[in-house]
């Protein structure tokens, strides 16, 4: 078996029910406390949001790509790419018809070289257990980006005890991934109260999150020289 195959074994396990829904506080002020530091880092790119090309790797259900376009991006300037069909229809129907969907495998995705200004990735690395997927991936995202874009990474730095089906990607294998990447074109920040923390005291989110330890995510923002 694959380890495409296997990754969508590993998320047809998953029973999340609602764990995601931003109408749970913590959910909420996650996605808050992520779009906010994006954000700060976004207003620095040269250029108008609405003349940047974006394409999201592991779109799921459109969720950042709907971001992109309260951002300014314009419809026939994204893309996104989903391995598993019923999160790609969801997309699809969530979507502008002008939002390009492709389906499958990412590392192969149909995407002109140099032609984005942002490639997106969301705790999709964390899914991957193969390190030759993992680097064929980065390999793939860096060659579509053109000269001055950048990549937006999100995901976990540690590993989850109670899940075997994830692993963390510390700031180091982020580096391995990109090694054309010059260390000064690096923007990280630490995000994110770990979620078990985070579902157990949402009240005390903004409180426990002033704790550097505490976040367990690194938002990282990766140009390309």
């Amino acid at each position: 078996m694959s380890e495409l195959d296997q990754i969508a074994r590993r998320y047809a396990r998953r029973d999340t029910g609602d764990r995601y829904s931003l109408l749970r506080p913590e959910v909420w002020q996650m996605w808050q406390e992520r779009q906010r530091v994006l954000l700060r880092l976004l207003a620095r790119r040269p250029g108008r949001p609405a003349d940047w090309r974006a394409t999201e790797v592991g779109c799921g259900a459109g969720g950042n790509l709907l971001d992109l376009l309260r951002l300014g991006l314009m419809p026939a300037h994204l893309t996104g790419i989903e391995l598993l069909p019923e999160r790609l229809a969801a997309a699809r129907a969530a979507l502008p018809e002008g939002v390009s969907l492709l389906a499958g495998d990412a590392s192969t995705a149909d995407v002109a070289p140099a032609s984005q200004d942002l490639v997106l990735q969301s705790t999709v690395f964390s899914s991957i257990l193969d390190d030759a997927l993992q680097q064929r991936l980065a390999g793939a995202m860096w060659r579509w980006l053109r000269p001055g874009g950048a990549i937006v990474w999100y995901d976990f730095t540690v590993d989850n005890p109670r899940n075997p089906d994830v692993r963390g990607v510390p700031l180091a294998r982020v580096r391995e991934l990109f090694p054309e990447c010059p260390p000064g074109r690096f923007m990280t920040r630490r995000v994110t109260l770990a979620p078990p923390l985070a579902r157990a005291l949402p009240a005390a989110y903004g409180l426990l999150n002033l704790v550097p330890w505490l976040r367990t995510h690194r938002l990282v923002l990766i140009e390309k020289p």
